[in-house]
């Protein structure tokens, strides 16, 4: 594809270089309120540092972390948790209950709802993807199923 002389492209790999690396400890923590209408009980005060952010604007890395309280969270993005520090207990929108303390990883799956009840203190890293739009995620999916059904005749006469 031909671009205009000048013209910058539409994504530029270029504006994200190839290591982004920081210290969590020397990120600065800015506040980042929960919304009032989603906290059950008690004063949870929640901050976040944003460590890197992909050129498509599809993915994210973040500290983020959090004081006593309990509240409904919406995941609107795939997010994949590391617990740094402290505990949280998860009840999932099916009802499962999962306490996650320091060095344990979750999945939460984007559009769902989850309880989180920090009984003092949970410090997280977060690594945040877009979901695709469904009509694209079941292209995407058909595209490996073909590739798949093509390796494995080939796989076989080997």
């Amino acid at each position: 594809m031909a671009l205009v002389a000048g013209a910058k492209p539409f994504l530029d790999l270029a504006d994200v270089p190839p290591l982004v690396a920081a210290s969590s400890g020397a990120m600065e923590m800015k506040a980042a309120p929960i919304d009032p209408a989603w906290i059950v009980a008690g004063a949870p005060q929640a901050r976040i540092a944003e460590h890197s952010q992909s050129s498509d604007r599809a993915a994210m890395t973040a500290l983020w972390d959090c004081t006593a309280g309990t509240f409904r969270w919406y995941f609107a993005w795939d997010e994949t948790v590391m617990i740094l520090e402290g505990e949280v207990r998860v009840t999932d929108a099916n009802g499962a209950v999962r306490v996650l303390k320091a060095g344990d990883i979750a999945y939460f799956t984007g559009n769902t709802w989850a309880t989180w009840q920090i009984d003092n203190y949970v410090r997280k890293i977060a690594f945040l993807r877009r979901p695709f739009p469904l009509p694209v995620a079941l292209a995407y999916r058909l595209k490996g199923k073909l590739a798949g059904l093509i390796k494995r005749p080939l796989r076989s006469a080997l």
